[in-house]
């Protein structure tokens, strides 16, 4: 009997012992496959942190362009402007000199009607010249006889013999006055003769100096027209090539706005890829921590720099929110802190690149530049100290929150927070009429631009929504980490 009860024991103990090494067995190869499964995810995670890389990449290059050219476009519009007051002034100077040769032209022909009279007079002493002279032909010829006829025949000795042949004195004293009549006659028509001399002179004198006088006014006219005409001719070949410059700048502008448009088309596809693939990062990271559920709980001993950007973060992300708002998103930065997914500083989580949009867009420096308030250093204290409100590695607005579909996530103000990013799987498409309608996933309105930060960026993660609650439903979560981050 006591022979089969230690055979029986043997044997348990057999089976027991195989058992025991099979469970081992099975634990081990149980854990060997976790390790794979788990190193299979990081190199997934590693593969869409290089797309990223590269996608940011693109980005900055695209940015660059972009910037590149705005200022290629800049000195352009400024050329434009520099060519438009010149066309401006040079017109103005063709109106200027138009208006003075619409003056001149007056002139001319005020001269021109002036020389018309001028002509007429010439014409008409012209021929008053010729009459004086006809009259200056005829007196000289009857002079001519009258002297001829009278002194010739006889001369003084012929007069005085007229006058000693009287006969009495009264006679005598008769023929003296006949003679002496005769004489002063003849005085008064050579007189006469020499006055028709002067005035012939005088007025070929005056028809002389008025045709000089115009001609000289016509030649100083025409050289002021001609002037004028070249002023002008030349002012319009500027202003001919002003203005084909100046178009050429306009269809430089209008090139630079096609182009500008294609790369603002292609920043933000860029945007939206990178979007996607934070997103299935934040998912990739949620999915591996949710194997290896890290303990993130604790206190950190953090410096006064860090202290200080923990509050800023909390004040950007959560001033409108309450004090328990404010220890959740203060608890999602030092869950990152303390989980093997992200950095291993306050300030590294912080500034880890598409996580943060407040920090991006300047507003936690700006805070710091200033000093958070008393609250949020309170509420930073606190979390770095080891409280906690959750696990939770990712928050973001309820909005977002359904948008991509989040499973589970605790509300805590504005904010859903959650530790795993697993989604709901998606809708069945409708069917009407026997025929399948495909349901369009509407895409979340594009955020309002924030004030703060250089370049009024655009925010792209849900930790921006943690700033103001107003502002909240209308941010869009970040691209990948972000939604977590914040």
């Amino acid at each position: 009997m006591k022979k089969r009860i230690v055979i029986w024991l043997l044997l348990f103990s057999l089976i027991m012992g195989e058992t025991a090494l099979c469970c081992r067995a099975e634990e081990d190869e149980g854990n060997t496959d976790i390790s794979q499964t788990i190193d299979g995810m990081r190199q997934q995670e590693q593969e869409t942190q290089n797309a990223i890389s590269d996608l940011e990449k693109q980005t900055k290059e695209t940015k660059d362009a972009i910037s590149a050219l705005q200022g290629e476009k800049e000195k352009t519009q400024s050329n434009v402007s520099n060519l438009q007051n010149q066309s401006s002034q040079l017109q103005s100077t063709i109106n200027g000199y138009s208006a003075k040769l619409d003056s001149l032209s007056a002139e001319i022909t005020e001269a021109e009607n002036a020389m018309a009279e001028v002509s007429s007079e010439i014409v008409e002493l012209d021929k008053q010249l010729q009459q004086a002279r006809d009259e200056e032909h005829k007196r000289y010829e009857l002079l001519k006889k009258r002297i001829q006829s009278t002194y010739e025949s006889g001369g003084n000795t012929g007069l005085a013999r007229l006058l000693l042949e009287s006969g009495s004195m009264q006679e005598f004293l008769t023929k003296y006055e006949y003679l002496t009549a005769i004489i002063e006659y003849d005085k008064k028509k050579i007189a006469e003769y020499k006055a028709l001399q002067a005035d012939i002179e005088a007025k070929s004198a005056v028809v002389h100096e008025k045709e000089e006088e115009l001609d000289q006014y016509q030649t100083q006219l025409d050289e002021k027209h001609e002037e004028l005409s070249g002023l002008t001719a030349e002012v319009k070949g500027k202003l001919s090539s002003t203005q084909n410059t100046l178009s050429s700048e306009k269809n430089k502008l209008a090139d630079y706005d096609n182009k500008l448009a294609e790369l603002d088309k292609k920043m933000k596809s860029l945007q939206a890829k990178t979007a996607a693939a934070q997103a299935e990062l934040a998912k990739q990271i949620a999915e591996r921590l949710a194997l290896m559920k890290e303990d993130t709980s604790g206190a950190y001993s953090a410096s006064e720099s860090e202290l200080v950007w923990l509050a800023a973060t909390i004040q950007a992300e959560a001033d409108g929110e309450s004090y328990t708002g404010k220890l959740a998103v203060g608890s999602v930065i030092m869950n990152r802190v303390k989980s093997s997914a992200f950095p291993g500083d306050v300030v590294s989580v912080i500034t880890q690149n598409m996580q943060f949009a407040s920090y991006r867009s300047g507003k936690v420096e700006l805070i710091m530049s200033v000093g958070p308030n008393s609250t949020c250093l309170r509420a930073a204290q606190e979390v770095l100290d080891g409280a906690r409100v959750g696990d939770y590695l990712f928050f973001m607005t309820k909005y977002y929150a359904d948008y991509y579909r989040i499973s589970e996530y605790t509300m805590i103000g504005n904010h859903a927070f959650f530790y795993k990013w697993s989604t709901l799987p998606e809708p069945e498409p409708a069917v009407y009429d026997g025929e399948e309608q495909q349901e369009q996933p509407q895409e979340p309105e594009e955020p309002a631009q924030e004030s703060e930060g250089e370049g009024q960026e655009q925010s792209e993660d849900s930790g921006d929504e943690g700033g103001d609650s107003e502002e909240n439903d209308d941010e869009q979560p970040s691209e990948g980490g972000d939604e977590g981050g914040e």
